[in-house]
């Protein structure tokens, strides 16, 4: 019973290090996504945006 908690908390913290690991990683671009998201507005605004040719992928 110990063995299957102490493999738990191991999955468990593992987990949180992940999610951390996570989070520092998307705190790094989130300036850099607000910008291109931004840009991406002003472009479908002005006309220039055109539609995505999925065929084409």
């Amino acid at each position: 019973m110990q063995e299957r908690v102490a493999e738990h908390l191991r999955e468990y913290l593992e987990d949180l290090q992940d999610e951390l690991k996570w989070n520092k990683s998307f705190n790094k671009t989130q300036q850099q996504l607000i910008a291109s998201a931004q840009s991406a507005k002003r472009e479908i605004a002005e006309g220039r945006a055109k539609p995505m040719n999925y065929e084409k992928l």
